[in-house]
């Protein structure tokens, strides 16, 4: 399970949780604009724009789990198991590009500055079903593609690929994004403020604890529930302009809805935890993280790479606990 966000403040902000009983040995990597992006089934693309995110690096390929471009646009992938689909090779329309699951997110960080020119090339588009190999089948995944303006889901189904408009900025994963949106009617009484008496006037009903007017906020680790809370976070969110006051808020919006290990039983002994956290500042290119034993938050700067370059720059993840001791 998964949660993705964005946030808006001085900059634009993106980022998600990756939640899993096991880590594929994940690590922030920049593509440069010049690396040699081999695409299955095409050899249309023209590669403009960096990208860095959080991949598992195959044979020196970029399985990206999530990413932001040099241009501010930034594209996550959640499961969608049960309800994602994608088209065989041979029955895909000839007329469009047939992009596997897998080249999704470098396909379209790779060439497209805004969520608009995403929306355009998504008309000419074609998922495929090809696996990455025999050892990494085909992910069922859906998708949010977002900039500083407007936020999208895409969700490749039987019945074809869908693009809705995102209008809360937020992705978990099943069930379909209409719904995902519709479930949140059931919660159109909540507040930030505290509630007045509209159970019964007569009654002398009191409010006796602070947070009340958000009774009713689903706390369980089901998708829908963690879509619900964390549009409420981050729809009622305050926070300054600055850098690091943005970035410690969005950490916070997305620990409302951290999975702590034991909490959510897989299979016998094995326990779905929140592997890491990821804050982009996509406006300023600098992908920040922390991970389920390291609460520092980690942080590298696209730009302080050559972009220009050919080579894959990749920094594992920092797993290990790092304690600030004051009287040492």
């Amino acid at each position: 399970m998964c949660t993705a966000a964005t946030y808006k403040t001085k900059d634009f902000y993106f980022g998600r949780t990756l939640d899993y009983e096991f880590s594929y040995g994940d690590e922030v990597t920049i593509t440069p604009r010049n690396y040699n992006f081999k695409f299955r089934h095409t050899d249309k693309v023209q590669q403009k724009y960096a990208i860095m995110g959080m991949a598992h690096v195959v044979n020196d390929y970029p399985l990206y789990y999530d990413g932001i471009n040099e241009k501010g646009l930034g594209m996550a992938g959640l499961n969608f198991v049960g309800n994602a689909a994608y088209m065989d090779v041979e029955s895909a329309d000839n007329d469009t590009d047939k992009v596997c699951q897998f080249e999704f997110i470098p396909w379209i960080l790779g060439q497209c500055e805004s969520v608009d020119e995403a929306k355009k090339m998504l008309n000419r588009i074609s998922l495929v079903n090809t696996p990455y190999s025999e050892q990494l089948p085909v992910a069922q995944l859906h998708w949010i593609i977002a900039d500083k303006t407007k936020s999208i889901t895409v969700e490749s189904m039987a019945d074809g690929l869908h693009v809705y408009d995102n209008p809360v900025g937020v992705l978990t994963n099943n069930p379909p994004f209409p719904q995902q949106m519709f479930q949140l009617n059931n919660y159109i009484n909540l507040s930030p403020k505290q509630p007045e008496n509209t159970f019964a006037k007569d009654l002398n009903l009191k409010i006796y604890s602070r947070g009340m007017g958000a009774l009713g906020l689903p706390g369980d680790l089901s998708s829908a529930s963690r879509f619900a809370r964390v549009a409420f976070a981050k729809i009622n969110s305050k926070s300054g302009g600055g850098e690091e006051e943005s970035v410690s808020q969005f950490f916070h919006i997305l620990n409302s809805v951290d999975q702590q290990r034991g909490c959510c039983e897989v299979d016998e002994g094995k326990y779905e935890i929140t592997l890491y956290t990821s804050c982009c500042n996509a406006t300023k290119g600098i992908y920040y993280y922390t991970t389920y034993d390291n609460h520092q938050i980690t942080a590298v700067d696209m730009h302080r790479e050559d972009l220009e370059g050919t080579m894959l720059t990749r920094y594992p993840l920092i797993t290990g606990e790092h304690i600030n001791w004051q009287n040492h």
